[in-house]
């Protein structure tokens, strides 16, 4: 059996515009990310967890920014597009630990939306998929609600 781990992170500023997509899921919120595609924190910094397991290069490569075909794309899409191949080559998810890290809005209600729908997208069990939350306790960047951050931590077996 081949066990491999990937770590992922990402930030996005804040501000008006666009809707919040959290793992997959629309917050309501008065202010969206400021990014190319939906800029979806969680599923970005997801992604990017599963190519560093799997050394694949990163989302950047997988998914430029400067690509007007992902201009407004949709992260469950693309993380679909990743997961696929990771099907091709006959790996799997064990399990994903997931933080976001947002002054506001509170995610508690949203969790297991989120879980589950994460889930949903790594072939999953409910049970595999940690999400958690926490505020900047208002100092830097997410306490100010300047940005919204995620890291991810992944574990992918190869049987």
């Amino acid at each position: 059996m081949n066990i491999r781990t990937g770590l992922g992170h990402d930030t996005h500023r804040l501000g008006v515009g666009k809707p919040l997509m959290i793992g997959g899921i629309e917050i309501p919120h008065h202010l969206g990310p400021v990014a190319h595609s939906d800029g979806d924190v969680l599923l970005h910094a997801l992604i990017d967890a599963i190519l560093g397991a799997l050394a694949w290069g990163d989302i950047g490569e997988w998914f430029p920014d400067t690509d007007p075909a992902f201009k407004g794309a949709d992260s469950s899409d693309l993380l679909g597009q990743v997961m696929q191949k990771v099907a091709a080559e006959g790996w799997r998810v064990s399990n994903t630990d997931c933080i976001v890290f947002a002054q506001q809005p509170k995610l508690s209600e949203f969790k297991q939306s989120i879980t589950d729908h994460i889930a949903k997208l790594l072939l999953v069990e409910p049970s595999q998929v940690s999400v958690k939350a926490t505020t900047g306790e208002k100092v830097g960047p997410v306490g100010r609600q300047e940005a919204i951050c995620a890291e991810v931590v992944i574990l992918m077996q190869q049987d």
